[in-house]
C-alpha cells in the first residue's frame, strides 16, 4: 500500500497534519530501525524527503505578513521598544529572532516619527548557522546591507553587527562580545538603551542541566560569558541548562528591557509519547489556520514543509539535533523570574497595535491578556505569548 494511501498531503487539514507526522515517524523509524513496517514504507517511498524552501527577503517578508503568527509578536514588541527607548539618543538593539529581522523595518518606521527625532540605532544579531525554517537566501551581510539602506530612507542612522553564535551553546559568543562593548560604551559616560528582542528563537537552545564553571580566575585569558562579573579568583561549579545561564547573562547586563515572544507549547518531554501528544495538540494549529486563507499553490507548500520540518525534528531527533524545545508561557515566566527579572504590562497603544493588526486578517484570531502579558489565540486556543521584562 504506497503512502499517499495512508494520509492525503493535498487533502484537508486533518489529512495533510496525519500526511506530517507520519513522516516524521517514518524517519525516526528509518533511523532507529524501531518499526519494520515504518521502515519498509520508507523504502518503499522515496519522495518523503521534506523540501524547505530557501526565501528571498522579499518572499519571507511577504509569507510573515500572510499570517499573525509572527506579527502579533512584533507589533506588541515595537510598541513596547519604542516606548522603552523614549528619550535615549543611542539605542542598542539585540534582535535573536527566527524571522531574520522582519520586524526591524516596522520598527525603524517607528522610531523614525518620533517626536524628539530618531535616535542613533546599533543593531545586533547572532549569525547562527543551523539551518531552522525560515531559511534565508541571503548572507547577513547582504541583509544588513539592506536594512541600513532602508534606514537610511528614513533619516535613521543604522549600525548593523553580526556576532557568530548560535543557540547551541546558548549564545555564549553573543553574550561576551555584548559585555565588552558595555564595558567599552561605559568609558564614554553617555547612557545607552540596550534592548533584547527574543522572538521564537530561545527555545531552541538546551534546555538540559549541565555543570559549568560560574566564576574563573582572573588570571584566566579567556573568562567565561556567562560568569557574572569577574570578581575573584576562586571557581565554582553549579548546574544550570543554556536556557537558565543565557537569562542570568542578560541580567548581568541590565537591560532597557527584554521582550520575550514565543509559541506556548511544551516539546521538552524526554518521552516520545509525551512530545508526540504535545505536538499534535499543537500543530493542528498552524494546518486549519492555513485552511482558512491559503489554497493550493507554492506559498502553502513553502508553510507546510516548515511545519513538517518543525513536526520531524520534535519527532525524529535526539540530542543536540532536537532544536525544537517549546517550553510554556508559565515556564519562560519562572525563568525569567529566577534570572532576578520582573515583568512589565504592555500599554494600552501596544493592545490597539496588535488588535489593528488582527482586523486585517481572517476571523479566528484573537487576543487576551493573561496578567501583564499578551496572547494570541486561535479559535480560543493559545498561539503565540508576548512578554515583557526589566531587570528587578
Amino acid at each position: 500500500m504506497g503512502f499517499e494511501q495512508h494520509c492525503a498531503p493535498d487533502g484537508d487539514s486533518n489529512q495533510r497534519l496525519t500526511c506530517g507526522f507520519l513522516r516524521a515517524l517514518i524517519a525516526r523509524a528509518t533511523k532507529t530501525g524501531s518499526c519494520k513496517m515504518l521502515t519498509a514504507m520508507a523504502n518503499a517511498n522515496a519522495d518523503l524527503m521534506i523540501q524547505t524552501h530557501k526565501y528571498s527577503i522579499t518572499e519571507l517578508a511577504s509569507f510573515i505578513d500572510l499570517t499573525p503568527w509572527h506579527r502579533f509578536g512584533f507589533s506588541a514588541a515595537n510598541a513596547a521598544i519604542l516606548e522603552a527607548i523614549e528619550g535615549f539618543s543611542i539605542v542598542h538593539i539585540v534582535d535573536l529572532s527566527s524571522t531574520h529581522c522582519m520586524q526591524i523595518p516596522t520598527l525603524i518606521d517607528a522610531i523614525a516619527n518620533r517626536p524628539e527625532g530618531p535616535p542613533f540605532i546599533k543593531l545586533t544579531v547572532a549569525g547562527a548557522t543551523a539551518d531552522i525554517p525560515p531559511m534565508l537566501d541571503h548572507s547577513y551581510e547582504e541583509l544588513g546591507s539592506k536594512l541600513v539602506n532602508f534606514a537610511r530612507s528614513r533619516n535613521v542612522v543604522l549600525e548593523f553587527r553580526v556576532v557568530p553564535s548560535s543557540s547551541a551553546d546558548g549564545f555564549s559568543s553573543l553574550i561576551e562580545q555584548l559585555r565588552v562593548q558595555q564595558i567599552v560604551f561605559a568609558d564614554g559616560g553617555e547612557g545607552e538603551a540596550l534592548v533584547i528582542n527574543c522572538h521564537m528563537m530561545l527555545h531552541n537552545t538546551s534546555e538540559e542541566t549541565l555543570n559549568v564553571i560560574i566564576n574563573m580566575p582572573n588570571n584566566d585569558m579567556s573568562p567565561n560569558p556567562y560568569s557574572s562579573m569577574p570578581s575573584s579568583s576562586s571557581s565554582s561549579t553549579s548546574s544550570a541548562s543554556h536556557r537558565t545561564m543565557f537569562l542570568k547573562a542578560l541580567r548581568s547586563l541590565d537591560p532597557t528591557i527584554v521582550v520575550l515572544v514565543d509559541e506556548d507549547a511544551d516539546f521538552t518531554s524526554s518521552d516520545l509519547v509525551c512530545r508526540l501528544r504535545s505536538a499534535f495538540n499543537f500543530l493542528w494549529i498552524p494546518y486549519d489556520a492555513v485552511e482558512a486563507f491559503l489554497r493550493q499553490g507554492k506559498q502553502r507548500q513553502w508553510y507546510e514543509a516548515d511545519i513538517c520540518w518543525k513536526i520531524e525534528n520534535v519527532i525524529s531527533q535526539e540530542g543536540v539535533q532536537r532544536v525544537e524545545r517549546l517550553e510554556p508561557k508559565c515556564r519562560w515566566v519562572q525563568r525569567m523570574r529566577n534570572a532576578n527579572f520582573r515583568s512589565v504590562s504592555f500599554s494600552e497603544d501596544a493592545v490597539s497595535e496588535v488588535k489593528g493588526m488582527l482586523d486585517e486578517h481572517a476571523a479566528g484570531w484573537g487576543l487576551k491578556r493573561e496578567e501583564e502579558d499578551l496572547v494570541l489565540t486561535w479559535k480560543g486556543h493559545n498561539v503565540v505569548f508576548a512578554t515583557l521584562w526589566v531587570p528587578a
